[in-house]
């Protein structure tokens, strides 16, 4: 589990993929791998999710490490770990945290409040995914260090280029971004732009470790 958490403080984005279209989910995720992000969550929302993780794992073998999102209870966890998803992501503190826990998979866990990071943290979660993040943006976040500065927190909900910057200044391990970077990609739009948008959001210095603690 320190596994991933490790990794994505290098890579300090995940992206997220929720689309109508399983094809172009698969098109978007290799395309993003092939731009250099190297974390993807699929979105079980998402038609086909499931064979989408094992379509893209196929396709990118050991080039990015990809993991399922709106995961919500034990019964999903199941799923996502017979499809070869390498760790979960939920909404909430739901089931699927204690269940992804049993599994063996890291979870990053849904929270907004003190009492839900605390849960979810207590209850085997390996980071916190702070949502939605926009309600108290990057201020938000650097209130909720101050009581648990050990806890690595990914915000996600609302995060562009720009925010994604200052919430990795306040001490965030990585962001979670969906339709910023997405795009209408996962919806069968345009993969250019998908790509350029790749390239605004690693120029920002994603991929490049933060080495301050504050």
């Amino acid at each position: 589990m320190t596994g991933l958490l490790d990794g994505l403080k290098k890579a300090r984005l995940l992206a997220i993929i929720r689309g109508s279209d399983s094809a172009a989910s698969v098109r978007t995720a290799v395309a993003l791998v092939e731009e250099g992000v190297s974390y993807l969550e699929v979105s079980l929302n998402t038609p086909g999710a499931l064979e989408v993780i094992r379509s893209v794992r196929d396709e990118v073998g050991d080039r990015a490490t990809i993991g399922a999102g709106t995961v919500l209870t034990g019964d999903d966890a199941g799923r996502v770990a017979d499809a070869g998803g390498q760790f979960l992501v939920t909404p909430a503190v739901t089931a699927a945290v204690d269940a992804g826990v049993l599994l063996g998979l890291p979870v990053l866990a849904g929270a907004l409040t003190p009492s839900e990071t605390f849960s979810a943290m207590d209850r085997g979660a390996t980071a916190i995914k702070l949502f939605p993040a926009s309600l108290g943006g990057p201020a938000y976040l650097s209130a909720l260090r101050d009581p648990f500065p050990k806890i690595p927190f990914i915000p996600v909900g609302g995060v562009n280029a720009a925010a994604a910057a200052d919430y990795l200044d306040r001490g965030a391990v990585a962001v979670g971004v969906g339709s910023p970077l997405i795009g209408d990609a996962a919806h069968g739009g345009d993969l250019t732009a998908l790509r350029r948008r790749a390239h605004e959001f690693l120029g920002f210095g994603f991929g490049e470790e933060r080495t301050d603690e504050r």
